[in-house]
């Protein structure tokens, strides 16, 4: 590519959220320096880190504009932040705890294709001090909300790169059309951090937006290196935006049926853990699985306590989307995960 091919193309911001995390956060930008089709802009929003993250960001990375929060907003509200002040005609996302291959960006780029409707586009996302193991290639749903990357724990053998479509991309490495933001809306700040990529991948597809997945557009995460694979405010933060994303987005009819396919998905997770497989294999311990059961309701209980805002939000949006709720059904059902795949593999 010859640079007035490179000035030509569309500008790419690529955005960070940072919170504590100083020696991960340099190896992702020196990522970002060495790409092949160079951001137009970096933007770093620091979420108030008690470490020397915004200091080395200065000293190291002069180029790199730096958005120093006085507490933790979370993800969603950073992210917001930062577009709002964008200057690229699309926005990459990229998590602190990951780094891009060279050729990232030009990939995400390249996989929309001048279409105008790509609205978004996945990265292969690659587990970090494990070789060739994939940490998710897009992401699939469950029908309780549950939702997780795709192919999540498996040898990368090349079996997704065929891939044309997923449902949403990871907001771990993600890139999104500026104009999609415009019309739908970011981030939804009420989710604070985790399930906030899924809501807005479900409100860009029921707007009509595609999303692609990107083979060569590869990055290494260190997974869980934020707040702990097992913290229990990650638990439920996930499993409280869980049921907040069904609220928004589900059929009504299907959101009637959440506690069905919710306790369903329990019962299998437990019976895979009797064998040693999944992720609740990995919780030792009687006092640790009681631990774990209590967040989980504690969390359910959250999520009802604030449904009232939720609900609005899904009247409001169901006003403005284009999907019909059968449309929406077909989404879902399409890019469905098994239960074996969310009780069985390791995420």
């Amino acid at each position: 590519m010859s640079l007035g091919e490179k000035d030509s193309l569309p500008a790419i911001t690529v955005i960070v959220v940072n919170l504590n995390r100083m020696n991960l956060l340099r190896e992702c930008l020196i990522s970002l320096r060495r790409q092949s089709l160079p951001p137009a802009e970096v933007i770093v929003v620091d979420n108030a880190s008690t470490d020397a993250s915004r200091d080395m960001v200065a000293r190291e990375f002069p180029g790199v504009r730096l958005l120093a929060l006085d507490s933790n907003q979370g993800f969603c509200a950073a992210n917001n932040l930062a577009i709002a002040i964008a200057q690229g005609d699309f926005i990459a996302l990229l998590n602190n705890d990951a780094t891009a291959e060279p050729g990232w960006l030009a990939a995400l780029l390249a996989a929309t294709g001048a279409n105008p409707r790509v609205g978004m586009v996945a990265s292969k996302i690659l587990v970090a001090g494990r070789p060739g193991i994939i940490d998710k290639v897009g992401h699939g749903i469950y029908l309780d909300g549950q939702n997780r990357g795709r192919g999540s724990g498996e040898p990368d053998h090349g079996q997704y790169d065929h891939l044309s479509d997923v449902l949403w991309p990871d907001g771990c490495a993600a890139l999104y059309r500026r104009d999609m933001l415009s019309q739908i809306g970011g981030f939804e700040e009420a989710f604070f951090a985790y399930a906030d990529d899924a809501e807005l991948g479900l409100r860009a597809r029921s707007a009509g937006w595609i999303t692609r997945f990107a083979p060569q557009a590869i990055v290494h995460h260190h997974r869980g290196a934020t707040l702990g694979k097992y913290n229990p405010a990650r638990i439920r933060l996930i499993e409280r935006n869980r049921l907040w994303l069904a609220v928004i987005h589900f059929p009504l009819w299907l959101l009637l049926l959440n506690p069905f396919f919710y306790a369903l998905r329990l019962l299998s997770g437990a019976l895979a853990a009797l064998s040693g497989q999944g992720e609740a294999s990995q919780v030792s311990g009687l006092r640790a699985k009681i631990s774990l059961a209590g967040t989980l309701l504690a969390a359910d209980w959250e999520a009802l306590r604030g449904l009232a805002p939720i609900w609005r939000k899904r009247r409001a949006w169901r006003a403005r989307r284009s999907f019909s709720d059968l449309e929406v059904f077909r989404l879902l059902w399409q890019h469905r995960l098994s239960l074996s795949e969310l009780s069985r593999n390791l995420a």
